[in-house]
């Protein structure tokens, strides 16, 4: 199945249901008087967060969705039936927005979680609505309310507990294969990886998922490369994992350039939690290794993690640090709704 992260389409709640006018003509009733019944309500257009799903490629198919109109009244007091709703069921993670692109409609983070969008149009009155004392042979009756249409952006942004950053062959996806069962594409060239990847990782009696986005480069931010539309997949990570390749000369500039577009992208991003690792360690000289290290501590202000992916040494480290920066996360969300609710709590 294709990847696809993206998708705008347009959505119509349905009509509302003409209301009738009759008149009841049954024998042996002189003054039978009106029965028109009241239009259905037309039919509402739904977004539902459903289990399964990993991509939004079933909207590249198909993208007007238009839920059905209310049926109208008959007579005798028959109100029409409802229209049938449109539901767009979508994976978790996913955010609608409007069509600027910008202004968030709803988050599905759950499954099971359903939205409406629009609202169908109200069922119009019938004529038997409008009798009154004064009036008690009404000829007309509502129509039924018009639905309404936008267009809407789906945008899928993958829910992984940690990701994956940094440079083309960084060896993210290798690292990945080697802690994980998942099977990414790996090659010797940049770009292998041209969508995000998950895998569930296991250490010890923890679970937890780790994204694997495409690479960054200098000028992502601005269009180079395959651009940082990805960085999406990795704002609800709790930790990223900066991986960076201890085999080029200028490890510098390589942290640096992966920092900026993290900022460029979100702001956010960049203050989030970060594990840096210096892979490929098993084609470096110790001299070189201990100067590059040295070099990224200086730059991050934290230990840097030494490891190879290939092979898979130093990689359970990495993991435990995940692990360690998690707990540390959710304990700090406890304690923060502890003090909500008990102002004077103290741990």
């Amino acid at each position: 199945m294709k990847f696809l992260d993206q998708a705008k389409v347009f959505v119509r709640s349905g009509d509302g249901g003409g209301g009738a006018v009759s008149f009841l003509r049954e024998k042996f009733v002189e003054f039978g008087g009106p029965n028109g019944g009241n239009g259905g309500r037309g039919g509402d257009v739904v977004i539902e967060c459903v289990d399964g799903l990993n991509t939004l490629i079933d909207y590249r198919y198909q993208q007007h969705f238009k839920a059905s109109t209310g049926t109208h009244g008959m007579g005798k007091n028959r109100t029409g039936a409802d229209g049938t709703d449109s539901v767009l069921r979508v994976p978790v993670g996913t955010q609608v927005f409007e069509d600027d692109n910008e202004t968030l409609i709803a988050d599905m983070t759950e499954v099971g979680q359903r939205v409406v969008l629009l609202s169908g149009g109200n069922g119009g009155f019938g004529n038997a609505h409008f009798k009154t004392s004064a009036n008690q042979a009404p000829r007309h009756a509502n129509p039924g309310q018009l639905g309404v249409e936008k267009w809407v952006w789906l945008r899928l942004k993958l829910i992984a507990d940690a990701g994956l950053v940094g440079e083309p062959n960084a060896g993210k996806s290798t690292f990945l294969a080697a802690v994980s069962a998942a099977k990414p594409k790996i090659a010797a060239y940049p770009f292998t990886t041209l969508h995000p990847n998950l895998g569930v990782v296991s250490i010890g009696e923890r679970d937890f998922v780790l994204a694997d986005i495409p690479g960054l480069i200098e000028g992502a931010s601005e269009g180079v490369g395959i651009g940082d539309r990805f960085l999406g997949h990795i704002e609800r990570c709790g930790v990223l994992i900066h991986l960076i390749d201890g085999t080029q000369d200028d490890v510098k500039r390589a942290y640096q350039s992966i920092r900026y577009e993290l900022a460029a992208y979100d702001p956010r991003l960049a203050e989030k939690p970060e594990i840096v690792v210096l892979n490929k360690i098993d084609s470096i000289p110790p001299d070189e290794l201990k100067e590059k290290v040295k070099i990224l501590k200086k730059l991050s202000k934290q230990d840097v993690l030494q490891v190879s992916a290939v092979t898979g040494k130093g990689t359970e480290m990495v993991l435990y640090g995940v692990i360690d920066i998690l707990d540390a996360e959710k304990a700090a969300r406890l304690e923060a709704a502890r003090r909500k609710i008990e102002p004077n709590w103290a741990p």
